[in-house]
């Protein structure tokens, strides 16, 4: 696991087991706020430990960004703790996310100590403010890679925890199209420090808006792409040929594993169009 102090009171750390996965710690006068978990037990009780060892504090609220197991799963090593996440999330984790968990429990032994928590504190119509200590914590929902995403700013350092919203490439097999779209287009113009990505590297102040229209572009391409293609007399054939440099992406980032990505959303658009036009 790599941890990275972004600002005086925030660290950031990053999964050496798990695509490059991120999780957060916000650091108050009356206590720390856990962003996210990472995917493994070991990685998050690594993370526990720093923060009461090293750091000295108790964590008081975890935030689940969304309901996907490898943000989420830790929640529960932090006995004590509110849990705060979008209405949706909350229902999302005790319905798909209680039988991934027992997926994954039957199969790996890692993952015995792990159980489910759910959130006690949940918003939906609007954004939510937590203000603990010196720290105001700005949360908004931020649909498009789940249905139940959010973002989260801390106001005093305008470090934004951007989570799935912003990873090295837009992922919305799990989501929606559109609401990607929407999500990164609100983002703009945010005067953020930084942007923890909710895989991969941190995005520095002179890069967001950069970064964001980036991925604009990449799902602009993918939908022109599409479209082309299943006009096409062998339109599999054609969505096979729909690499991801073609629509303005790496196939190195997260070692590699982009790839994978890219060409799921292929499949998954290809799909959502499929149901709007007649091809």
């Amino acid at each position: 696991m790599q941890r990275e102090r972004v600002a005086d009171d925030i660290y950031i750390f990053t999964s050496d087991l798990y695509a490059q996965v991120t999780a957060g710690v916000i650091l108050t006068t009356e206590g720390a706020v856990v962003l996210d978990t990472l995917a493994y037990p070991e990685e998050t009780l690594m993370m526990k430990r720093f923060i009461e060892a090293r750091l000295g504090t108790t964590v008081r609220y975890v935030i689940n960004t969304h309901f996907h197991a490898d943000h989420s799963v830790g929640t529960c090593f932090f006995k004590g703790a509110h849990v705060v996440s979008h209405a949706l999330c909350r229902e999302l984790l005790d319905t798909r996310g209680r039988t991934s968990l027992e997926k994954v429990q039957s199969a790996s032994n890692e993952m015995r100590d792990v159980h489910l928590v759910l959130p006690d504190i949940v918003f939906a119509d609007g954004p939510m403010t937590l203000h603990l200590g010196n720290k105001t914590l700005q949360f908004w929902a931020s649909p498009g890679h789940s249905a139940d995403s959010i973002v989260c700013l801390v106001k005093e350092d305008r470090v934004l925890f951007a989570a799935d919203t912003l990873m090295p490439i837009p992922y919305f097999v799990d989501g929606s199209f559109d609401d990607f779209v929407a999500s990164l287009n609100l983002l703009r113009n945010g005067n953020y420090e930084n942007v923890i990505q909710g895989h991969g590297e941190i995005i520095l102040r002179g890069e967001v808006e950069e970064k964001i229209q980036e991925d604009i572009d990449y799902l602009n391409h993918l939908r022109t792409a599409v479209d082309q293609a299943l006009t096409q007399a062998s339109p599999e054939r054609a969505l096979d040929r729909i690499d991801i440099e073609s629509c303005g992406k790496s196939r190195i980032l997260l070692n590699g594993a982009v790839t994978q990505l890219h060409r799921q959303n292929v499949l998954a658009l290809a799909a959502q169009r499929r149901e709007l036009v007649q091809y």
